[in-house]
């Protein structure tokens, strides 16, 4: 067996002991673009028929804290993994099917079935080996696998070898001060002084790839590093780049993974790409790799609303990924700070409510569309499970015998907040009994929230206690804020317009 490595997805959950040799980068061949995956086509069927799958849990494996597995069928209707794992490294996968496993939206085998099949496509050996022995409770595993782990171990050393001389070089720390800015000096100074040409730096891409599959993604990572600053072919840094981010990723180096996924978008969105849809689809792409970073960032609510809402990727997502309505909406929800984009989202969400809609959406839509309160406040309730349920927004915090979801907390105050917010512009005295019912608290509670809104200066109301009602102050607009209000977003409004003529102007000059 190779060497072991513990490896924790980003979510803090352990995806158990995995090994280097078993575990893979499941990049198209590292070409520049995520591998378009299907694998979840069967977690799907068990979705529209939960009772096909008949093989019980094996108990061996059940982790501790398991409770007794309950049909799910309802939450697993609103579970996007089928529509997400497309877009992502086969890697990246794997945190959202553990995520899965533990919350039990699917039979536990169905869930070794698909991370048996995405396997078949990595290098990841021996963890297929030690799923398909906890699937099948055998110790037996099949010839072909053990052919395959043969072939991966003869595979390592053939590329350890190739790569043996530029590896030694960038471990010299000497003869690494000698590289410059310069990637063309570099490439004939390795030449003349170190017999290191482009056969040995295509043997390192080669090399950081594999590393990567084996699972050792800070080796990778540094490799794919210095790589991109000895390569010259523009497709090949690329594709280094999504590699290296994905190692980040994977090792959770947040702060380091947004620069990565910042270059990525500086080279995407520069007009020398590919072509338009090449360049949508590396959009979609990388807004997805962007859940893992923004859901886990100090500064990534902010930040996601920063480039969803950008108006060439929220055309991309409206064109092929509404699904990721449902991240845009929840990060609106807990940002503390309203944005000017708040209301054209709001209406972008009521164009897509066609294509996608989940209790998230519909719960804005509930509330600043149709000014459906009574339904704002049942879809809160089941926005409530579908946090719980989503391998990014049900991110858990472990805190000694307690164990809390963060976001389902924010979600829950801030969604409460827009619903007074919403229904003390329509009503100037309102009913403390009512408003308890549309809040979804008892009236102790809803009188309490209040209270402490009134005392932090976020309401300007008061209090009856005698009628049990809360008194609204009027509210006068000031014209100056009004003024401010409407003229604070043109400045943005006009560099696009600008942009945009530039751009049509330089596209007419080339015809």
């Amino acid at each position: 067996m190779g060497s072991k490595i513990k490896i924790l997805n980003g979510f803090g959950m352990s995806l158990g002991i995995l090994y280097i040799i078993g575990f893979g980068f499941g990049y198209s061949q590292f070409c520049g673009y995520p591998t378009r995956l299907h694998p979840y086509n069967q977690l799907h069927d068990c979705l529209k028929n939960p009772n096909s799958i008949t093989l019980l849990s094996p108990p061996s494996i059940r982790r501790k804290y398991e409770h007794q597995h309950h049909p799910r069928a309802t939450m697993a209707t609103y579970d996007l993994t089928p529509r997400i794992a497309p877009n992502l490294d086969r890697h990246l996968v794997f945190p959202l099917l553990e995520f899965l496993q533990e919350r039990q939206l699917y039979p536990e085998e169905q869930i070794f079935k698909s991370k048996i099949e995405l396997l078949s496509k990595t290098n990841m050996v021996d963890y297929a080996m030690d799923i398909h022995k906890s699937l099948y409770h055998t110790e037996d595993v099949p010839q072909d696998m053990i052919e395959r782990r043969a072939e991966v171990v003869a595979r390592l050393k053939a590329l350890e070898e190739g790569a043996a001389p530029l590896v030694a070089f960038l471990q010299n720390v000497n003869a690494v001060q000698e590289l410059r800015a310069d990637k063309q000096y570099n490439l004939q100074m390795l030449n003349d002084r170190f017999q290191i040409g482009p056969k040995q730096i295509e043997a390192l891409y080669q090399y950081a790839k594999f590393q990567f599959e084996c699972g050792n993604y800070s080796g990778a990572a540094d490799y794919l590093y210095q790589y991109r600053a000895l390569c010259t072919n523009s497709e090949r840094s690329l594709s280094a780049l999504w590699g290296k981010l994905a190692a980040e990723i994977l090792m959770q180096n947040w702060d380091i993974a947004l620069e990565e996924l910042n270059r990525l978008k500086e080279i995407i969105d520069s007009k020398s790409f590919s072509s338009p849809l090449n360049q949508m689809q590396s959009r979609i792409w990388l807004m997805h790799w962007s859940l893992f970073i923004f859901f886990n960032h100090d500064n990534g609510r902010t930040q996601i609303i920063d480039l969803f809402n950008q108006d060439k990727y929220l055309n991309a997502i409206q064109t092929n990924a509404p699904h990721l309505l449902r991240y845009l909406s929840t990060a609106f929800i807990v940002n503390k700070r309203r944005r000017p984009q708040f209301k054209d989202f709001i209406k972008v969400l009521q164009q897509e409510q066609q294509s996608y809609k989940d209790p998230i959406t519909e719960f804005l839509a509930c509330v600043y569309v149709n000014y459906d309160f009574d339904g704002a406040q049942k879809k809160m309730r089941e926005c409530e499970e579908v946090i719980l349920n989503d391998p990014f927004l049900g991110k858990r915090v472990e805190d000694s015998n307690f164990s809390t979801v963060p976001m389902r907390d924010e979600f829950l105050e801030n969604a409460r907040l827009f619903i007074f917010e919403t229904y003390c512009r329509i009503h100037q005295r309102i009913n403390m009994g009512v408003l308890a019912e549309k809040l979804n608290l008892n009236y102790e509670e809803a009188e309490r929230w209040i209270v402490n809104l009134i005392r932090n200066s976020k309401l300007d109301a008061k209090i009856d206690s005698q009628s049990g009602t809360v008194i609204m102050e009027p509210n006068q607009p000031n014209v100056y804020e009004q003024l401010i209000d409407h003229t604070k977003a043109i400045s943005g409004r006009t560099y696009k317009l600008v942009g945009q003529l530039l751009e049509h102007a330089q596209a007419q000059a080339v015809r």
